[in-house]
């Protein structure tokens, strides 16, 4: 079955679902050994040919959100993480995880409660969310991280992030950022993050967003 937007791969006990609003191609399903995603296949999703905690796995490794799944009757539900983390990645989004409060989020954008991929190029046709037009734009930032932040004095809980109109991404909560390289490089409980591309101090804003005259409808 699917809509415009999401496709249900039915299953016995479980079924998965494809958000392709969500999904930038990142590949984490059609890698994952097994007989789940299969490439060319019709349907290229198949839940019976594995088991359920492994459909629970390697669908959580998706890190947009694009990819989420419902057993049947009771059966385990993805839960938050014990950490919110954001990782800066290498020329790309914000990738974030954690117990999620995403504005812009529609109300039936179900897998954006744990994980999504966020725009910092400024181009995504999806804002908040990326869409992979940093690859069009030729966007360059490797996702290093020179503040260390005011540290954690707990982790976890709910993570909000907001969208100032035409300016940052402002999350409050316990997060940590994880810069491009892995390294875990700043905690703190607030920020404000570029999503226009144009900040000399990514991932932190720094009002370049201003001059650029960013736009985010």
């Amino acid at each position: 079955m699917s809509s415009d937007d999401i496709f249900k791969y039915d299953g016995e006990r479980v079924d998965v679902f494809w958000d392709k609003r969500l999904c930038i191609h990142v590949g984490e399903c059609g890698r994952a050994k097994g007989e789940l995603f299969v490439g060319g296949r019709k349907p290229w999703c198949q839940p019976d040919l594995t088991t359920d905690a492994d459909v629970e796995e390697v669908v959580e490794r998706c890190p947009t959100g694009a990819i989420t799944y419902r057993h049947h009757e009771g059966g385990n539900t993805e839960t938050a993480p014990a950490e919110n983390v954001v990782v800066v990645a290498n020329n790309g989004p914000l990738y974030v995880h954690g117990d999620l409060d995403v504005a812009g989020r529609a109300d039936d954008m179900g897998g954006v409660r744990f994980r999504a991929a966020l725009c910092r190029c400024g181009q995504s046709k999806n804002k908040p969310f990326c869409d992979n037009s940093h690859e069009t734009a030729d966007f360059r930032d490797r996702g290093a991280v020179g503040d260390s932040g005011p540290g954690l004095e707990a982790e976890g809980g709910e993570l909000k992030v907001a969208k100032f109109p035409d300016g940052p991404l402002f999350l409050t909560g316990n997060f940590s950022i994880v810069g491009g390289s892995g390294r875990v490089a700043w905690r703190g409980t607030k920020a404000a993050l570029c999503r226009c591309g144009h900040s000399a101090n990514k991932p932190f804003c720094d009002g370049a967003h201003k001059a650029a005259g960013f736009k985010a409808a």
